[in-house]
């Protein structure tokens, strides 16, 4: 479904972004890293979830399938072709290696054979700019700086933005990311995957009686989830959650419980951190990004807490997607035909 009114591409630039990062084959076009066209995502979740978790060599494989329907469709969305694309936008980390290889030489394929700029995105950075699809601009408020806080299933950081490819690094995890939380409690509480939205949508049936501590890190802008993770587990255990019992079902509410306790103290942190970081830096706004920024309670409480202006892009924006990617690549410089991937690629 296009998200955007069409301009004329005579007098705007369009990007085709292409994500392939991890399990999602995802491609949008974007007018002048604004205006989305299309963004179209071809998820893998069905694939993976009867492995509890993501197989690396499956998601390469799916994305070689699926690369060129979602393409295509992208394109329809859009009322383009690619005689239309001014530009070729590709994710060339940080990712996994077999993941990224796909869809960098597709996108080197695409760039070659029409004659078009190729333009090499960090995953990290293009979860910043999806704020920007918002028709958020930062000449006209709340401006730079802006605190960052990119939270997925592989990274947890606090970034600060000064500008247009400044970034400076200031807290990140230690252990395991936020996302990566989500999905190892959800396999404790015996739920499917992914973890996140099936965490929150239990954790909205318990009564508050249950609460974990919070993993400061006194002292440190840095995070740490994984003693959290280890708490939920003794919590299961002494709730009689886990090991689950062959042919019981779970009490739901006592999965409720616990699900909300660790939610609750993951939601404190990411907040109380972030919001502790923007006052420190006298920042201009904070912005949320990568798939973790879809948490309800998490949205709802940085708006609360914080002294600035939110940005936060919608849900469909926050997981992985080409449109991001083509928001961002508006921002950089050409790339070569030599583009590598980078699977350990940061940002700042």
């Amino acid at each position: 479904m296009a998200l955007g009114a069409r301009p004329s591409y005579s007098e705007h630039m369009l990007i085709m972004g292409i994500e392939t990062s991890c399990d999602d084959t995802a491609v949008g076009l974007v007018v002048d890293g604004r205006t989305v066209l299309s963004s179209v995502v071809g998820s893998q979740v069905e694939l993976h979830a009867r492995y509890g978790g993501i197989v690396p060599e499956v998601a390469s494989r799916q994305h070689i399938l699926s690369l060129i329907p979602i393409t295509q469709r992208a394109l329809d969305d859009a009322g383009a072709s690619l005689n239309d694309v001014d530009a070729v936008a590709v994710t060339y980390g940080p990712g996994l290696a077999g993941s990224l290889l796909v869809g960098v030489n597709f996108a080197k394929g695409q760039a070659l054979g029409r004659g078009l700029p190729l333009i090499g995105v960090n995953h990290l950075e293009a979860h910043v700019y999806a704020g920007w699809l918002l028709g958020f601009d930062p000449s006209e408020g709340p401006g730079f700086p802006l605190m960052c806080l990119i939270a997925s299933g592989g990274h947890t950081d606090l970034v600060l933005m000064e500008g247009h490819g400044q970034y400076r690094l200031l807290g990140r995890t230690r252990d395991d990311a936020a996302g990566e939380a989500f999905d190892k409690v959800a396999r404790v509480l015996g739920m499917g995957f992914p973890g996140g939205p099936l965490v929150q949508k239990a954790a909205e049936a318990a009564v508050g009686k249950e609460k974990l501590t919070r993993p400061w890190l006194r002292g440190s802008n840095d995070f740490s989830f994984s003693g959290l993770k280890t708490a939920v587990l003794h919590l299961a255990q002494a709730k009689g959650l886990y090991p689950p019992e062959e042919g019981v079902e779970p009490d739901p509410q006592q999965v409720a419980e616990v699900a909300a306790a660790f939610q609750a103290s993951l939601v404190d942190v990411l907040v109380g951190k972030t919001v502790d970081l923007a006052r420190q830096y006298d920042v201009q706004g904070i912005l949320l990004g990568g798939g973790v920024a879809a948490n309800g309670p998490l949205r709802q409480q940085m708006e609360e807490a914080s002294p600035v202006p939110v940005i936060i892009p919608p849900v469909s924006l926050c997981t992985d997607n080409g449109a991001m990617i083509a928001a961002c690549a508006y921002y950089r410089e050409q790339s070569g035909l030599d583009l590598d991937v980078l699977p350990s690629l940061r940002l700042g």
